[in-house]
């Protein structure tokens, strides 16, 4: 441990020094001695204080409005100036300062004979103190004086304080004496971490020189320890709250891989290592050249990209989100290109360096560990027996060391054995283990890749120890991941810009590992019956987990991903070590990842033919059996929330009925034996009816309604209408919690365009139609069920139910009209405004055995399904049901329908000219919700 000694000379001089290493010259942002010389000239000794004060706030606020030009037009022209910026904001900022000071203790409180008591510096902490700022960053000020604050003192720092607010800054202040900020700061980590970085501004140096001294002897000295823990903890606290590196809209701030992880290794290197220069951390061999420049790199990349937000808001904004992204992206000079988006590029870049951050804190904080100045691990306190591990490793600090460098790397197999010796023993891995792999990464080469041993270890990893994420997060961030298959590094850190993927595609695949192994291990047991009955009864893993692997590895290019990754997977997997039935098996699951999904998503799987063409598609039980588990982890890897009962529903009755027709023959899949059978149940479900009225009630409704609904449904339907009247309306509103949804069904006499009036009223009670089916009867009335979720993707609360059924009738009754109460409420928001979606409609004529498929693959807003379904029924379109997968900000609406004569659409003609209808109501949309 250095003696504890005074740290390097402050990073940022006072204004009476004036800077060389700002974004422009510092004379140009603030010329202090015109400035000064206008301002007092401008102060005549009769001046009120009020007016003085009016007067002073109007030129220091015109000299800081064109400061603050000067370093915007000369951040614009060099976007990754960061760190001059930072320093200019602070020098302007501290001239600012200065001279508030000036004009308190020389016009306003002057005191021609201070005494003793009568002294006062005036100081920047935190961040200020270091001399980093962001455009709007708060402006943190200590008041120092010597003992009790005086009445001179007071009216001094009151004096300041309406000046600097009345020139709208956020202003956080403090007034202590010495002995104040001794005891204060070994009460409060946060306040002894804002005064660690203190720096003299103006007023009385030598009063400022002592509280340095006295903080690093009486408070600094002997606490490194404890500052070094008190630091971690709370960035764990911060990591908790904000969310992983890997989350799609950061905070920049405060966000894992951030600024205040960036400020945490700067404050634990002052307090331990007594310097505020990184670079010395390499003369000491802490860091390595290349690591301190990845530091260097980081810092500079996150400290433009923090003040490229603020400039663009206008304001103090931490937050990346979409549309912040992409207006930041721009002004850092990012392009399209290679198929992806600037935004895109751009974004891959935060997140590697995101992830370098990470790294340099596991660095600092083993030789933090190896001087003890930083705990061991909890874990290596709780348990005393550590595990025993093969020749060639150690144990340092509950961590998997490596016991000879040079022996470890006489065999490069070693670079993957490492990992699964981690794996075994449950251990952490060493940082310097890690860095010395890292280092290394060149011998993993094409032969190393094709050693039948390297494909074992490699397998194993994935298969044998039951949580392959854990080896496979720490492979890919030291980049071993990609140096053993190639082809994985273009989805490192790539972000997809929607609002449906919460996580980087390299994360997504082993978010999807992880769900795989939870499911193997039993975990989910009763939440996915289904995926787990079919790993019980036993697939082959292999190819399950090289699929999954490898699911995604197409993205980002031109081609379609399912189709470039299968292309992909032909020469990885048997890389890999798989035999050629696997390869193939494999190479099928990725060009088809997303059919099962789609099928369930985005087809009426009521209608037995989509069953049927999915069968075929699939063709073997083994198949569909890994196509079911493969889509479940995919789906729930997206991100929290997005797995839900309803799509759950979908994807089980899916596989169910794909499952009987492959085991029993398509026949059973037949649409007349389904309706016998749903009679029947409604039979039995209706056994206290009349004989004549359960007739009556079986014999008015035409074949698809026994086919598309569930028994439950038929007896809500025939409680509707029975007994109906001609001009009565008949609603159900009921939670489906099979379903996650609300199901509401409508009785009521049948009229054209009755879907588009039941979305339009929907759509304005603030409800999501997520699935919707309508029918018929013989007798002319209509039955519906909408499956509605509210705007958070819930289904409806009971205290809401009553105003959505008021709204819903009142829609139908014609007291309120859809078309023009929608309008107010269909608008994107902000963040949303930035993706673009392109529009894609099709028509299958083949999918259905009675209806056209019309898909609608476009933007999703609030009254999109109405502008649709209304377009649909202003052209004499019958829409039977509507089947809605939502993708973040993209939508696919699916309408199954026929003409006004009960016929497909076979018109060519007629099919281009909805087409254009559509488009046009989606423009039309589309322009208002932007508006």
């Amino acid at each position: 441990m250095p003696p504890a000694v005074s740290p390097a000379p402050a990073s940022r001089p006072a204004p009476n020094t004036v800077p060389d290493d700002l974004i422009a010259p510092a004379s140009d942002i603030c010329d202090v001695s015109a400035l000064r010389a206008t301002l007092f000239a401008a102060i005549a000794p009769e001046m009120a204080e009020a007016e003085l004060r009016r007067e002073a706030v109007r030129l220091l606020s015109e000299a800081r409005k064109a400061g603050f030009a000067v370093i915007s037009e000369a951040f614009t022209a060099e976007p990754f100036g960061a760190r001059r910026t930072t320093r200019s904001y602070s020098w302007l900022t501290d001239c600012i300062v200065s001279l508030a000071y000036e004009i308190a203790t020389q016009h306003l409180h002057p005191l021609p004979n201070p005494t003793e008591s009568e002294r006062l510096s005036v100081l920047s902490v935190g961040g200020y103190g270091r001399g980093e700022m962001a455009p709007y960053s708060d402006v943190d000020l200590l008041f120092l004086t010597p003992y009790k604050i005086t009445p001179w003192a007071e009216s001094v720092i009151e004096s300041m304080l309406y000046i600097l607010w009345d020139l709208k800054l956020k202003v956080g202040h403090s007034s202590r004496t010495v002995k104040d900020c001794i005891r204060l700061g070994g009460e409060d980590f946060t306040i002894r971490t804002a005064m660690l970085e203190n720096r003299f501004i103006i007023g009385d140096e030598l009063l400022a020189q002592e509280l340095d001294e006295t903080l690093w002897s009486q408070l600094f000295k002997g606490s490194e320890r404890a500052f070094v823990e008190a630091k971690l903890e709370e960035r764990d606290r911060r990591h908790d709250k904000q969310g992983q590196r890997y989350m799609v809209e950061p905070n920049i701030k405060e966000g894992k891989g951030g600024l205040r992880d960036l400020q945490s290794l700067f404050w634990i290197i002052k307090y331990v290592h007594h310097t505020d220069d990184v670079s010395e951390l390499v003369r000491q061999g802490i860091f390595s050249p290349e690591e301190y420049e990845t530091f260097v790199q980081a810092e500079r990349f996150l400290w433009a990209v923090r003040c490229h937000i603020h400039l663009v808001s206008g304001r103090a904004v931490e937050q990346l989100t979409f549309d912040m992204q992409v207006e930041v992206a721009a002004r850092m000079g990012y392009n399209d290109r290679g198929g992806r988006r600037a935004v895109e590029w751009f974004m891959q870049d935060y997140f590697r360096h995101a992830t370098s951050v990470g790294d340099l804190t596991r660095i600092l904080l083993t030789s933090l560990e190896a001087d003890h100045t930083k705990s061991a691990p909890l874990l290596a306190r709780i348990f005393q027996r550590q595990p025993k591990v093969k020749s060639g490793y150690s144990v340092v600090n509950n961590r998997l060391a490596i016991a000879d460098d040079e022996a470890f790397l006489s065999d490069k197999l070693n670079l993957l054995r490492l990992y699964e010796e981690a794996l075994r023993t449950g251990l952490l891995i060493h940082p310097d283990a890690m860095r010395l792999v890292t280092a290394n990464l060149h011998l993993i080469d094409d032969a190393m890749r094709r050693d039948p041993e390297a494909q074992r270890i490699f397998l194993d990893l994935l298969l044998k120890h039951g949580n392959p994420d854990r080896a496979l997060r720490r492979m890919n961030e030291l980049g071993v991941l990609s140096a053993f298959i190639p082809e994985f590094a273009p989805i490192v850190a790539m972000m997809q810009f929607n609002m449906y993927h919460h996580y980087t595609v390299d994360e997504h695949t082993i978010q999807c590992l992880w769900h795989l192994s939870e499911i193997e291990n039993g975990q989910l047991t009763e939440e996915l019956p289904v995926a787990s009955t079919i790993l019980k009864e036993g697939v082959n893993r292999r190819v399950l987990y090289v699929a999954l692997l490898l699911h995604d590895i197409g993205k980002g290019r031109d081609e379609d991903h399912s189709v470039l990754g299968a292309k992909i997977a032909r020469k990885v997997a048997p890389r890999l070590g798989l035999n050629k039935s696997e390869c193939q098996t494999v190479e099928w699951l990725v060009r088809y990842h997303l059919l099962m999904s789609d099928m369930a998503q985005k087809r009426d799987i009521a209608d037995p033919r989509t069953v049927r063409d999915f069968a075929k598609a699939v063709q073997t039980r083994e198949r569909l059996d890994l196509l079911c588990v493969l889509t479940v982890c995919d789906i729930r890897g997206v991100g929290p929330g997005v797995w839900n009962n309803w799509k759950a529903a979908l994807i089980r009755a899916l596989y169910r009925q794909t499952r009987r027709g492959l085991e029993q023959g398509m026949e059973a899949l037949n649409r007349e034996n389904r309706g016998t059978e749903a009679r029947k149940a409604l039979r039995a479900a209706l056994s206290d009816w009349e004989g004549k009225d359960l007739r009556r009630e079986t014999q008015r409704h035409y074949p698809p309604y026994w086919q598309g609904l569930h028994v439950t449904a038929h007896v809500v339907f025939a409680n509707l209408l029975r007994g109906i009247d001609d001009d009565e309306i008949r609603i159900d509103i009921h939670p489906d919690e099979d379903r996650d949804a609300t199901r509401v069904c409508f009785a009521l006499q049948d009229h054209p365009g009755i879907f588009s009036r039941l979305a339009g009223a929907l759509a304005l009670a603030g409800a999501n139609v997520v699935d919707a089916r309508t029918f018929t009867t013989k007798d002319g009335y209509a039955t519906a069920a909408f499956w509605i979720q509210d705007p958070d993707g819930h289904p409806y609360e009971d205290t809401r139910i009553p105003r959505l059924r008021d709204m819903i009738r009142k829609t139908l009754m014609g007291e309120v009209v859809a078309r023009e109460a929608i309008r107010p409420k269909d608008k994107l928001k902000k963040r949303e405004k930035a993706f673009r979606v392109p529009t894609s409609i099709t028509f299958d004529n083949d999918g259905s055995e009675i209806f056209t498929i019309i898909e609608v693959d476009t933007r999703d807003r609030p009254g999109l399904l109405y502008d649709l379904t209304r377009t649909l029924a202003d052209q004499n379109i019958y829409i039977a049901s509507a089947v809605i997968a939502t993708y973040g900000e993209q939508v696919v609406d699916t309408f199954y329908v026929k003409d006004m004569f009960g016929l497909k659409l076979h018109s060519k003609v007629k099919r281009d000219m909805i087409e254009r209808k559509l488009r046009a109501a989606i423009t039309a949309g589309t322009e208002r919700a932007n508006s």
